[in-house]
């Protein structure tokens, strides 16, 4: 059976048979999970984490923590949310740990002041997600403009209330458009239509 819809989305008939398929034991059909959302939560972790390396890793280490914990999933909530929302809070708490080891490397780089690199990037829209957004206004970008996921499942995923996650995107979108402005651009683009 298919795993996507002749559109290209997910097939959800598909993942909730290999969901019972895993609970009831059948270990090999989670790879049907994995086929149908790797790509996707790659992407997801990528823009968060701003590494390829790491969010590689972190693709990995989510679906084992989805394996581990899919008794727990409860089908009022979709799949896919639910395994943003790990993937979420698995990226979360990768940047915590990034910020001590770069606490740690600064202190290091005060006693070897020559001792560092400099990364440059070519690509506009990737020098915003790092010069200029937070993790939290690109995990907004990522799941409303990218995924296109409405406000209900997104306050699912972040935990937080659709209301707010309306409104710290509508102040994200202007912020976007004002610093489009100030790179002279023209069109808003799609983040500027997203409602």
């Amino acid at each position: 059976m298919e795993q996507r819809t002749p559109g290209g989305q997910v097939n959800p008939f598909v993942i909730s048979e290999a969901i019972e398929q895993v609970k009831a034991g059948n270990r090999e059909a989670f790879a049907t999970i994995i086929r149908a959302f790797e790509k996707q939560i790659y992407t997801y972790c990528y823009y968060i984490l701003r590494n390829r390396e790491e969010a590689e890793d972190a693709v990995q280490e989510v679906f084992v923590k989805v394996y581990r914990e899919l008794r727990r999933y409860e089908e009022r909530v979709s799949f896919s949310a639910w395994l943003y929302k790990v993937a979420y809070h698995h990226c979360l708490d990768q940047i915590r740990k990034r910020k001590r080891r770069n606490r740690l490397l600064s202190l290091y780089k005060e006693q070897r002041p020559n001792a560092y690199y400099n990364l440059k990037d070519d690509d506009p829209f990737q020098k915003l997600l790092i010069d200029e957004l937070t993790a939290e206004e690109r995990n907004l970008l990522i799941l409303k403009v990218v995924e296109q996921y409405s406000f209900e499942e997104m306050g699912q995923i972040m935990e937080c209330n659709p209301a707010t996650l309306r409104k710290k995107f509508e102040r994200l979108r202007k912020k976007l458009v004002r610093q489009r402005m100030i790179e002279g651009g023209g069109s808003h683009g799609e983040v500027a239509r997203s409602n």
